[in-house]
């Protein structure tokens, strides 16, 4: 059941659904997608089947907060893709209404971090032909309560931390929604209306580790390098040994890691 909160301020065009128990709510989204005529946020009390990046498993203790806003972006992949930084914004926005926001920061390309521990991710799912995007997906998940096992997370990954451990505020899933929804209708107006380059703007003020060294890892191969900023396509540029690259999609690790 869900507990009461006061919804007069949400966002008018967007939907949400609350569900007390669900698979995964990235696989729910992707069941009502074809029917949804609005942006929709579908929250899980619980997930039985909860997925992270590029189908790992994701652990979901009780008590956390697992939500999936399904979108149609009427736009190419790559400014789809962007969203990430629309949604990172919106949860650095939540979090630092609990927590001081100098111990929060954004690590990309979909990590929250507070006092250098992973708080909450982002998990970005589209669907399309060609060059277009029928929809997308933004999954979003936080250590509300409990944070996994070591066990738990993929190998070299930060330590996970949870919100609960840093605040004395108690904080229902529900609410937590209504906040994240209002943050993201601000962020979503403002990259609609003024493009990437303020909300990258924004993003790099938070970003961890700028300017320090970092390895981005892709499959087998890895680049190491300072972060030197993220471009106006959303790619990490790294200043290495070889000269300046720009990395479209990787996991990043942090000095002392991996």
């Amino acid at each position: 059941m869900s507990t009461k909160i006061d919804w007069s301020g949400w966002p008018a065009a967007y939907d949400r659904v609350i569900l007390d128990e669900i698979d995964s709510t990235m696989t729910e989204a992707a069941r009502r997608a074809p029917s949804l005529t609005r942006p929709t946020w579908i929250l899980a009390l619980r997930q039985t089947e909860a997925r992270g990046r590029r189908g790992r498993a994701w652990s979901n203790p009780d008590g956390n907060f697992s939500a999936t806003l399904v979108m149609r972006p009427n736009g190419p992949p790559d400014q789809a893709a962007l969203r990430s930084f629309v949604a990172s914004m919106a949860l650095y926005e939540t979090l630092a209404k609990v927590v001081d926001p100098a111990k929060l920061s954004l690590k990309w390309p979909n990590d929250v971090l507070l006092n250098g521990g992973k708080v909450a991710g982002i998990l970005l799912e589209a669907s399309g032909q060609g060059t277009g995007t029928d929809w997308l997906s933004v999954g979003v998940g936080i250590n509300l309560q409990t944070a996994p096992r070591p066990a738990e997370v993929e190998a070299r990954a930060l330590p996970p931390v949870a919100l609960a451990d840093h605040t004395p505020a108690q904080l229902p899933p529900e609410g937590v929604l209504f906040e994240l929804a209002c943050a993201f209708e601000r962020w979503e107006t403002s990259f609609r209306t003024y493009g990437f380059d303020p909300l990258r703007q924004s993003w790099l003020r938070h970003a961890a580790r700028l300017g320090q060294p970092i390895i981005a890892r892709t499959g087998n191969s890895q680049v190491e390098g300072i972060f030197d900023t993220v471009d106006i396509a959303g790619n990490l540029i790294l200043t290495t040994a070889q000269g300046r690259q720009a990395i479209a999609a990787a996991d990043v690790y942090f000095q002392g890691e991996g």
